[in-house]
């Protein structure tokens, strides 16, 4: 385990996602559900920003979820802004922090995601590698690991 927690990592993904007429419910508010859904393509958003773009595949499952629900977003709010922070590194899985915003910037939602490595070949878990250490925890040095063994 790396032992790595979420004050040795203030790096945070910031992205938005659009609010869509059938995220809400009869009540006018987001549905529970969808917060999930909104995390996931901010998760997404994350991997293709720091995996893909570097080249770098990473393939993960998620393994839990804990969500707790602040308040409602109502429709006034055209889009969420999620902010995505990496609060925890083991040896074969991550978890992440991600706030769910209005457009008011009030936190709505919260869903800690915990991620499993996977060895695509075997479909088993493997350990993380120094360098999606590196990627996760946003380091200064990540793209000098880049001419080196992509593997470490």
């Amino acid at each position: 385990m790396y032992g790595m927690t979420a004050d040795q990592n203030s790096a945070l993904h910031v992205t938005t996602v659009p609010v869509r007429w059938s995220d809400f419910d009869r009540y006018g508010h987001i549905m529970n559900a969808n917060y999930i859904e909104v995390a996931q393509e901010a998760r997404l958003q994350f991997a293709e920003d720091e995996f893909t773009a570097r080249g770098h595949d990473f393939a993960v499952f998620v393994r839990h979820l804990d969500v707790d629900y602040l308040r409602p977003v109502m429709p006034d709010t055209t889009e969420l802004l999620i902010e995505t922070q990496v609060v925890e590194i083991g040896n074969t899985s991550f978890t992440t922090r991600q706030e769910i915003k209005d457009r008011q910037g009030r936190i709505a939602c919260i869903v800690e995601c915990v991620q499993v490595a996977i060895d695509m070949n075997t479909e088993r878990p493997r350990s993380i590698t120094e360098k999606e250490v590196k990627i996760l925890t946003r380091a200064d040095d990540v793209d000098q690991l880049e001419a080196g063994d992509s593997d470490k």
